[in-house]
């Protein structure tokens, strides 16, 4: 990996999920124009492949937070005290 892309991968750390999001959209347009010399459309495409994977992990990581929290609800609430609450009322 050049210090290049490695400067724009760890800038990628620095931007919100809606900055890689709205930056991933202008590429997938820029591309889709048919306007961009070969050069710099493949800078594009390897600028997208690495929001698309930023964007993915960040999606996964989300995605396990909400199972763990889920979890952890589903935990604290057995059927005795459903239950119990149920019978009260």
């Amino acid at each position: 990996m050049t210090d290049k892309q490695h400067g724009s991968d760890s800038h990628l750390e620095e931007m919100t999920f809606r900055e890689a999001m709205v930056e991933l959209e202008q590429i997938v347009s820029e591309l889709e124009s048919n306007t961009l010399e070969l050069e710099a459309s493949l800078v594009k495409y390897e600028r997208g492949v690495a929001l698309l994977r930023y964007l993915r992990k960040n999606l996964t990581d989300a995605q396990q937070k909400i199972e763990v929290l889920m979890g952890e609800l589903d935990t604290s609430v057995d059927d005795e005290t459903i239950d119990s609450t149920l019978s009260k009322a």
